[in-house]
């Protein structure tokens, strides 16, 4: 009889989950260590694919868009300054405003930031594509343009912001994401490459001739007008439809790719918490995270001293050094130069560190610069200034988005209980940039305007060229030094980034731990 009871017995603990068992019955685990969660190549190249949308209408948009308005939709100066103006101050609303959304957003079959990016393509592409349409009406046509421009950046940030913080979903491991940081910017610079080649060969014949007299450009514009013809107005809006529809397709396929190819993960502790904090506790807590103020205000004046750079470098090319047809090509020289330099600043990150990395390459762009400063017009010093230049640029182009996962890392590790605040980073992050360029713009504009500039002018005053150098040359130094300055104060290193990966490996190990017990315990609910 005690042979059978204790045969049953054994028999009734062999059938219970050995989380329930008492300690002294449970069998010895041994722990396995954790596999390292690798990306493939395939997985980083759909991710990366997913940047190029924002970079190739961004870019058409910023080279092309104030020509068109002005030659071929033929919007009066005033009310193209408004649809500029309003335009970017509108694109960096809507960042924290969708920042906040998604953050109030809950998880789906299909993660929490990819409904953002697939509902948003459809729509965004259609006010893209009226972006480039002239209406009938020609009254109406300034409320048109801004119309569809607030409401495509309104789109396109819906897609933007929620594939910036997707950085942090894609893996685990801080070297997997710096990996597929290093492929997206490969592909956003070859995104800006792209945008600038399609539009320019394809609506190249709406360049409009320059007047020999700026002061008599009325009656040279009315003669001008008299003798273009209705079919050659139609064929150049026709060349933007067609740069339109190209540039839209392009961005479809990126979308479609990056939803098949990657999957959103979630992470093991934040599975446990209850309801996400709110947005305003949320964005109190992140302002207040001392190394993200301190990255965002060295980038804030490294970006604005590379805005001013790219918001000027048309006319600097075309008024002070006279390469009124070589815009284009220098252009792309430093987009090659930045897109092949991008896998070389990677491993120079990897192998020597980010603050080093920061050091090296963005300062680096100060040499040419005050090349550029001191020169006088030549092309082939041009190309080789445009070529090193791209190299800062790539350096430019992939830190910031290398450096802000570890400052999340950072907050997680000192807010363990405040999840949901990744795209509360990202979309303040993408605000700051694009203030830095509406600083730029304005800036830019207000300096021209006070120096004299003329209007669709052959030539410039000499006032209005050496505002150009210096916008171009001797401001971006000033900022770029300024931006190094406050990088210093920038407290996560090689070794702070080696703890933080260690601390939450062990939290994310915990939280596997407790699920198995809660698993354990539903179990034994369902036996009972």
């Amino acid at each position: 009889m005690a042979k059978g009871e204790g045969a049953e017995s054994g028999s009734a603990a062999g059938l219970l989950p050995t989380g329930i068992l008492p300690a002294a019955e449970r069998p010895a685990q041994v722990k396995e260590p954790k596999k390292k969660q690798q990306l493939s190549i395939c997985n980083k190249l759909c991710y990366a694919v997913g940047g190029a949308p924002y970079q190739v209408t961004g870019c058409a948009l910023g080279f092309f868009l104030q020509i068109y308005l002005l030659d071929v939709a033929q919007v009066e100066p005033f009310f193209a300054s408004i649809i500029l103006f309003v335009g970017r101050a509108w694109d960096a609303f809507t960042d924290p405003l969708v920042g906040f959304c998604i953050s109030k957003s809950s998880w789906t079959r299909l993660g929490r930031l990819m409904p953002w990016i697939i509902f948003s393509t459809p729509l965004a592409i259609i006010a893209y594509f009226l972006i480039w349409f002239v209406p009938d009406f020609p009254r109406g046509q300034a409320l048109w343009y801004l119309l569809f421009y607030c409401l495509f950046e309104t789109l396109v940030t819906c897609f933007h912001v929620p594939y910036s913080a997707l950085t942090m979903f894609i893996s685990t491991e801080q070297s997997e994401r710096d990996s597929a940081t290093a492929y997206r910017m490969t592909v956003e610079v070859l995104g800006t490459v792209l945008g600038t080649a399609i539009q320019g060969q394809i609506v190249g014949q709406a360049d409009t001739p320059c007047l020999q007299d700026p002061s008599d450009s009325a009656l040279a514009m009315e003669g001008a007008n008299h003798t273009q013809s209705t079919t050659s107005l139609k064929e150049t809006q026709n060349a933007y439809l067609l740069a339109a529809g190209v540039i839209a397709s392009i961005y479809v396929i990126c979308a479609v790719i990056l939803t098949l190819g990657v999957r959103e993960q979630r992470e093991p502790y934040e599975t446990q918490q209850a309801e996400p904090m709110s947005f305003f506790r949320g964005l109190r807590l992140v302002m207040s995270h001392g190394p993200y103020v301190k990255l965002i205000a060295g980038f804030l004046f490294t970006s604005l001293a590379f805005m001013l750079v790219e918001g000027n470098f048309a006319l600097f090319c075309t008024y002070t050094l006279g390469f009124r047809n070589e815009f284009q090509n220098l252009l792309l020289a430093i987009m090659l130069s930045a897109t092949f330099t991008i896998p070389i600043w990677q491993w120079f990150l990897t192998r020597f560190g980010k603050k080093t990395a920061v050091y090296v390459g963005i300062s680096s762009a100060v040499p040419f610069l005050i090349l550029v400063a001191f020169m006088e017009s030549n092309l082939i010093v041009t190309y080789v200034v445009a070529v090193a230049a791209g190299i800062s640029v790539a350096a430019a182009f992939l830190l910031p988005w290398s450096m802000l996962p570890d400052v999340i890392d950072d907050f997680h590790l000192k807010q363990p209980q405040s999840h949901g605040t990744e795209p509360i980073f990202f979309s303040f992050y993408v605000f700051f940039t694009k203030f830095a360029s509406g600083v730029s713009l304005g800036i830019s504009t207000l300096s021209l305007d006070f120096a004299g500039y003329q209007t669709r002018g052959c030539s410039q005053p000499a006032r209005v060229k050496f505002t150009l150098k210096l916008l171009v040359t001797i401001a971006p130094i000033v900022l770029i030094l300024l931006g190094l300055l406050l990088f210093k104060l920038y407290p996560i290193d090689e070794e702070k980034r080696r703890q933080n990966k260690k601390a939450l490996q062990a939290l994310r190990e915990e939280a596997s731990s407790s699920g198995c017990s809660d698993t354990d315990s539903t179990e034994l609910a369902s036996i009972l």
